[in-house]
């Protein structure tokens, strides 16, 4: 079982692992660039790109495009072409008249997109307006490193480039999304093992996605290597006094994780 006193009775102990170095403390500026899609503001340092940003598309050529590539009109005077920000196939104006926004791409205004295009831009509006902001709030867990039986009360927040996850409490450390290799948010009453959870193993791997369970969420099983090691390591996390807190930062959490599976064929 999760959550229970016997876990929060010992929360006090202190966690070992530090990082070599502080990413919380790197700053992330910012620059404005000028693309043919449109102004995006973006990372002044490359390495700093966020986990769920994606990569402008290449345009299909002009050349190559003589109708709509949804409705199938032929293009000439009159019937302009347009390109989809998000996807870069061609159409008419009928079939990508739809300005939206996309931050996974950094754009500062709404772009155009086709009509495919802008039905999943609305969908991940919802995880950058609401759950996005509650992952860089944080939540109070007890986290427990490796086998460990020593736990502490942290603060888990997602760093504000997104690449991280920092935990604080009398201890620092922090965990590189791009390294994480499995995690499971558990449901309140379940074990790891159980099927009431929701299950996302090598989110940057084609591994299965399984989903199951209506429960609220209790915790969090990772699976990652630290920085500058090739070794496995284990963190769990639990939710600590506040549950409604970290339920909440938890369903975000499992936003996050299918945001990022889902990347991995876009």
């Amino acid at each position: 079982m999760l959550g229970g006193s016997s876990l929060l009775s010992v929360s006090r102990c202190r966690m070992t692992e530090v990082p070599a170095i502080d990413m919380s403390a790197v700053p992330d500026g910012k620059k404005l660039v000028r693309s043919p899609s449109g102004l995006r503001m973006l990372p002044e340092n490359g390495a700093f790109f966020s986990p769920f940003s994606l990569e402008e598309p290449r345009w299909v050529p002009d050349r190559e495009c003589a109708r709509c590539m949804q409705c199938d009109t032929k293009f000439d005077f009159i019937r302009r072409k347009h390109h989809c920000r998000r996807c870069g196939r061609c159409f008419c104006d009928k079939c990508c008249s739809k300005k939206v926004a996309l931050p996974r791409m950094c754009f500062v205004d709404p772009v155009r997109q086709c009509s495919e295009c802008s039905l999943v831009s609305q969908k991940e509006a919802e995880f950058y307006d609401k759950q996005l902001k509650v992952l860089l709030g944080g939540g109070t867990f007890v986290v427990t490193l490796g086998t460990s039986e020593k736990c502490e009360t942290m603060t888990c927040r997602l760093s504000n480039n997104h690449r991280y996850l920092f935990l604080d409490g009398e201890s620092h450390f922090e965990v590189e999304l791009s390294r994480i290799s499995s995690m499971q948010i558990l449901i309140e009453g379940s074990s790891p093992g159980e099927t009431d959870i929701h299950t996302y193993t090598s989110l940057l791997d084609s591994q299965l996605i399984c989903e199951a369970g209506t429960g609220r969420p209790s915790g969090m099983l990772l699976h990652y290597k630290p920085m500058s090691s090739q070794d496995v390591q284990q963190l769990r996390v639990e939710a600590a006094d506040d549950k409604k807190e970290a339920s909440t930062w938890l369903m975000a959490m499992h936003k996050a994780a299918k945001l990022l599976y889902e990347a991995r064929d876009q």
